[in-house]
């Protein structure tokens, strides 16, 4: 069979899903009022609360969620075949996902540009507001931590790809302040930035001395000691850490405007043109499917492993924080948040569909497909590199040489990390900021005092521990946790717009099903690894920091959801909470 069946399958879904299932919602749920007073109008103060045209508002919110896990999870899903991984990446993105970044957008323009973990206050209590900004902590963290050392690695593993990078920073801002601040148009300028930058890739592979190539300046990898005792690859880990660390300072400070917003938009083309190269390859080249619909031989059964393995995708709490912490700053009208939200989960869908489809017909045979995908193990070693090659394949169907593909390939992943690792540093100062107003502890809510805290605990997790993954590594020792405290989020968060909807008298089944579904999933699934897997049991050597924080945020999401069902019962209560909150919108002059 031809994987073009089933993209062709996913895409006919995500038409239904865009054309009619998100007017459904946009129309019959959220009712959104055109009239509405946007927070980025009422509190407009051209550095967070920004209004943005809807289309470069969705590139920052596209970009900003669409980083390396949409083609992480779905390749290493591919253990159980592709029949359960295109399931849930195409109906995950229709049914969940849309809903709930669409609606975590709605829900904070509604409540004053506040984040979710500050809406659990107005909705659900006080209790449970410090429950779930804890998890959100440990979550955005984590993604802090991790994307660090994931941009570290590509700079290092792909030095051909730093000069393109770099270069877009100060095209950027040029298009910031040239374009976007005299309230041009955006495209043209945009365009010609994504052909410098995809030029300057060609150049860089193929002139050497042109790749920023730190080990080979520091001497090569038997070099011995180069810097701070520490020998070429590792003092280069360090080296671009701690330049990483500086550029998200500065980045998450700076005006929207200035950086964020043209970036993105930039970063945004960039997945289209990727996207559109990859589908043109697709469907140029037809390839056959040689992995199975579903894999007999796998040892781990995908219930419930497969909701929490593909996040991003499917559905992500992540989305949730990104819609609530920064675009719903800079919402301009709300009947866009149908735009932005919905059809950026859409296109986060498109991304994991082309990983499955790329994965799907790499191999040669089906043999081939049990032999790389032997164990879930062999699955998160192999799974993306599975892709880069799949991906390589569709490329060349179009004409495009496999060394300018990787580098084009690693040029949009680390734009795309950047993007994300800029948006959740910029999450964690909103956060620290929102505790320091809620304990009056205000020096917390100075922009640059919360920053450096975020940066400061990013770094500490980051460079003290050792994750196993040499200089840099430290997150992740946490990064267990990820799969089941995002998607933990993404119920909770779901769980937040169900009760904003119930207390409106309107229908919340919506987004009440999804809920029910992925927390059932998240919290079965987080309940074996806290007692089957980290806590020594069978024999496994027991995982002290990774049970105890588990732990901690599997009891916390239960208090939550005890919180929610008593509010559910007393209608009443959870109507003095909210209206303390919302705000009445009305027309703009």
């Amino acid at each position: 069979m031809s994987a073009i069946w089933l993209a062709a399958a996913a895409v006919a879904l995500y038409l239904f899903g865009w054309f009619w299932y998100s007017r459904f919602i946009a129309e019959r749920i959220y009712r959104l009022d055109p009239n509405f007073v946007t927070p980025a109008h009422r509190y407009n103060d051209g550095v967070d609360f920004v209004p943005t045209n809807k289309w470069i508002l969705w590139g920052h919110h596209f970009t900003s969620v669409a980083g390396a896990a949409p083609i992480v999870g779905p390749a290493i899903a591919m253990y159980w075949g592709w029949g359960p991984a295109l399931a849930w990446v195409a109906l995950g993105t229709v049914f969940a996902a849309g809903v709930h970044d669409f609606g975590a957008l709605v829900l904070s323009a509604r409540h004053r540009g506040q984040s979710v973990g500050t809406m659990a206050h107005r909705l659900v209590g006080r209790r449970a507001k410090l429950l779930f900004l804890f998890i959100i902590l440990i979550l955005v963290l984590m993604v802090n931590a991790v994307f660090a050392w994931v941009i570290a690695n590509l700079f290092i593993s792909n030095p051909a790809s730093v000069l393109p990078v770099v270069l877009q920073v100060p095209v950027a801002i040029w298009i910031g302040y040239a374009v976007l601040r005299r309230g041009g148009n955006l495209l043209a300028p945009s365009l010609v930035a994504l052909v410098l930058m995809y030029g300057t890739a060609i150049l860089t592979t193929r002139v050497e001395w042109l790749q920023i190539d730190l080990v080979r300046w520091f001497g090569g990898e038997g070099a011995g000691t180069v810097l701070f005792g520490l020998e070429a690859v590792s003092a280069s880990f360090l080296t671009w850490i701690l330049v990483l660390l500086a550029y998200v300072y500065i980045a998450s400070t700076l005006p929207v405007w200035k950086l964020l917003q043209p970036r993105d938009y930039i970063n945004a083309q960039q997945l289209v043109v990727g996207l559109g190269i990859l589908y043109l390859g697709l469907l140029v080249l037809q390839p056959e499917v040689t992995a199975p619909v579903y894999n007999t031989q796998a040892e781990i059964s995908w219930f419930p492993l497969l909701f929490i393995t593909i996040a991003c995708g499917a559905i992500s709490g992540f989305h949730g924080l990104v819609a609530s912490g920064t675009s719903s700053k800079q919402l301009d009208r709300e009947p866009d948040a149908r735009t932005v939200g919905y059809l950026g989960a859409i296109g986060e869908g498109t991304l994991a569909l082309i990983t499955i489809c790329a994965v799907a017909t790499v191999f040669a045979t089906q043999s081939d497909f049990f032999d790389s995908y032997s164990s879930f193990a062999a699955a998160g070693a192999g799974g993306v590199g599975n892709f880069v090659q799949g991906a390589a394949q569709l490329a060349a169907g179009v004409g495009i040489p496999a060394d300018v593909a990787r580098t084009i390939v690693a040029l949009i992943i680390v734009c795309f990390a950047a993007t994300t690792l800029d948006s959740a540093v910029r999450l964690m100062r909103y956060i620290i900021g929102e505790l320091g107003t809620e304990y009056g502890v205000h020096t917390l809510s100075r922009r640059h005092v919360a920053t450096s805290l975020a940066v400061g605990l990013t770094a500490l997790l980051v460079l003290l521990p050792d994750g196993g993954r040499g200089m840099g590594s430290g997150g992740f020792l946490l990064w267990p946790l990820f799969g089941t405290a995002n998607q933990l989020l993404a119920g909770i968060t779901l769980m937040l717009i169900s009760l904003w909807l119930y207390r409106l008298g309107r229908n919340p089944l919506p987004t009440l099903i999804p809920m029910v579904f992925l927390l059932t999933m998240t919290l079965w699934a987080m309940t074996e690894q806290v007692v089957f897997q980290w806590s020594g049991l069978h024999d496994a050597d027991t995982q002290w920091l990774l049970l105890i924080l588990g732990a901690m945020i599997l009891g916390f999401a239960l208090w939550i959801l005890l919180e929610a069902a008593r509010l559910f019962r007393h209608r009443d209560e959870l109507e003095a909470l909210a209206e303390a909150g919302e705000e009445a919108g009305g027309n703009r002059d």
